[in-house]
């Protein structure tokens, strides 16, 4: 009988997730299904309880459940509470267990590009999410100098740059026009919004007008792979990020998590870009 594993998320219908995973269970010869399940906000309980009854051996979160599913999980391990959301569940002896692999598979990829020590960059971080949670609290683990978060809601900015705030990396907030006006100072800058994803490609989180063509641009969007954000950031000399290193590593530790075999990344990022048309 074939393990059962998913996606719950609200829409998923563009993931391609099922894709990678399910070629991976192939190459490995593993009896696994992986499918993605569309779940409205008001059913993620019964989604959870659906997953206990068909006895799934483990699902990712997406948008937008990342932070209201530990709600309805019997244990969060220590980085997805710091974190204060769950992007993987593993079930264990009919327990449901959280974790987070967001932040280390997005800092997996940013250390391909940014070549010099991480206590020497500013970082403004475009959202307040679950995503940008995970990536705040790994930069603020790797030491960096400043974390800015800017965001539509300037509240949900300050709750989350006063959650941040350490010793070593200090933490605030703008709203994105103050952070537009403010663009040249930031070393690195990561879009962890939805702005600019498929099918509205022509949109962008934040105007570019004051880049410094010294500052590395990460988009968490990997569809389109280069969102107009990057494009312009291209045009002005930045060295960009896009978003499949960040879900390939963050399905890879998933994958790793749930059947203790270690898939292979790069078979994993063609099989993506294969479909994307890269």
């Amino acid at each position: 009988m074939k393990k059962l594993f998913g996606l719950l998320g609200y829409p998923v219908g563009h993931s391609l997730s099922p894709l990678m995973h399910n070629q991976m269970f192939q190459l490995l010869d593993f009896d696994g299904y992986y499918h993605a399940f569309d779940v409205e906000p008001s059913q993620l309980e019964n989604a959870v309880e659906g997953a206990r009854a068909l006895q799934m051996q483990g699902f990712n979160v997406t948008i937008p459940h990342k932070v209201t599913i530990m709600d309805y999980l019997d244990m969060v391990d220590e980085e997805a509470q710091e974190i204060g959301a769950v992007n993987t569940v593993v079930m264990k002896d009919g327990q449901l267990f959280g974790s987070n692999t967001d932040g280390q598979g997005y800092l997996e990829s940013l250390m391909d590009v940014v070549t010099t020590p991480f206590p020497t960059h500013d970082v403004l971080i475009i959202g307040a999410g679950g995503a940008a949670r995970a990536i705040g609290t790994v930069l603020k683990r790797e030491k960096v100098r400043s974390i800015t978060i800017a965001n539509r809601t300037l509240a949900k900015a300050e709750e989350f740059s006063g959650v941040l705030e350490s010793s070593e990396t200090s933490c605030s907030a703008l709203s994105l026009k103050e952070a537009e006006q403010q663009l040249e100072r930031f070393s690195v800058i990561i879009n962890t919004t939805s702005v600019g994803m498929s099918p509205r490609v022509d949109d962008m989180p934040l105007s570019l007008e004051r880049l410094s063509r010294e500052t590395v641009v990460s988009d968490l969007i990997y569809n389109p792979l280069e969102t107009k954000f990057l494009r312009e950031a291209k045009q002005k000399g930045a060295k960009t990020v896009d978003g499949l290193g960040m879900f390939v590593n963050q399905g890879a530790l998933a994958f790793e998590l749930w059947t203790g075999l270690r898939p292979d990344r790069e078979k994993m990022r063609r099989c993506v870009l294969e479909q994307l048309g890269g």
